[in-house]
């Protein structure tokens, strides 16, 4: 195409096409989900499916309609969420998913760029078989490492403990080759100059190495976070007591009542909304420079 020439917006659609296909495919679970949690369940169950509320209903939450010990004979009455657990419970099942999220996301990436800072800017003899070995890390599969992970937990008597859910996933291999990449390209003068100021290692990156890692630690809060409070199978593995409950186990267990009282389809989906809030909120938060620092490390500065 020549410098100038005006392009077909005709042409521009079509090359989207394929892209809203794809966001359409992606958005509209979640927006049946999302429409579903304020339906009744004649509407959720109506054939064919209807897209749109009719009727909008909080009876999925809260449904003044059900008494305790009853057994009510209209289809649309059920046990709400907030009828089945108590505020409380609910409250520390998510303030313990919230508590895991934040602390294993924070430290961990505090961990991975400080790792990477050293990796890159100090070149001591090991650097590149310590970097190997974290990239071979990353080829063997997590199911391979479940036995091994739960033995160390039950040996350090861990299990149904807090430690459990949080030491284990400070480690995260990817985060540290993900910063390394971008920190290689941060000019060796600026360390150097900091250096001469009387600037010590610490300070250094924290003042320094962090500021300018901002783009990629926004990237990578979204993509930890979002692992760590959807996370299902390690929770199930070391915890079993109530009072350590994380949000995807209870919304697991939520969900088996379907099979128990197909009444409760959705309860399931007003626990699944609320569950997936906060995953929306972080993605907000830091979109600004999700791309930014999705690109950090491939332009050499």
């Amino acid at each position: 195409m020549m410098v100038g020439e005006k392009r077909n917006p005709w042409l521009d659609q079509l090359i989207r096409f394929p892209f809203y296909l794809l966001a359409l495919f992606v958005l509209l679970p979640y927006y049946w989900m999302a429409t579903a949690a304020f339906k009744p369940l004649s509407e959720i169950q109506a054939r064919p499916p209807s897209f749109l509320i009719k009727e909008p209903s909080f009876h999925n939450f809260f449904d003044p309609r059900w008494k305790f010990g009853e057994v009510s004979t209209l289809q649309d009455v059920t046990q709400g969420l907030f009828q089945r657990y108590e505020v409380g419970y609910l409250g520390q099942i998510f303030a313990n998913s919230l508590g895991i999220t934040i602390f294993v996301t924070l430290f961990s990436l505090l961990l991975a760029s400080a790792a990477a800072y050293v990796l890159v800017k100090h070149k001591f003899w090991g650097a590149n078989f310590i970097f190997g070995l974290i990239i071979a890390s990353m080829m063997v599969p997590w199911e391979v490492t479940i036995i091994p992970n739960f033995l160390t937990i039950r040996d350090l008597g861990w299990i149904n403990s807090y430690q459990a859910l949080l030491i284990p996933g400070l480690a995260k291999a990817f985060t540290v080759f993900f910063f390394r990449q971008v920190i290689m390209n941060m000019p060796n003068d600026l360390f150097e100059a900091a250096k001469i100021d009387g600037a010590n290692e610490f300070r250094i990156w924290w003042q320094i190495v962090l500021p300018l890692l901002r783009p990629a630690l926004a990237a990578m809060v979204i993509f930890v976070s979002l692992a760590e409070w959807n996370n299902f199978m390690w929770p199930l593995i070391v915890v079993n007591d109530a009072s350590h409950m994380t949000l995807p186990l209870q919304l697991s267990q939520l969900a088996g009542d379907l099979s128990k009282d197909p009444r409760s389809a959705g309860v399931v989906m007003a626990a699944t909304l609320l569950v997936s809030l906060p995953a929306l909120v972080i993605f907000m938060l830091f979109q600004k420079d999700f791309i930014n620092g999705l690109t950090a490390g491939s332009v050499k500065g």
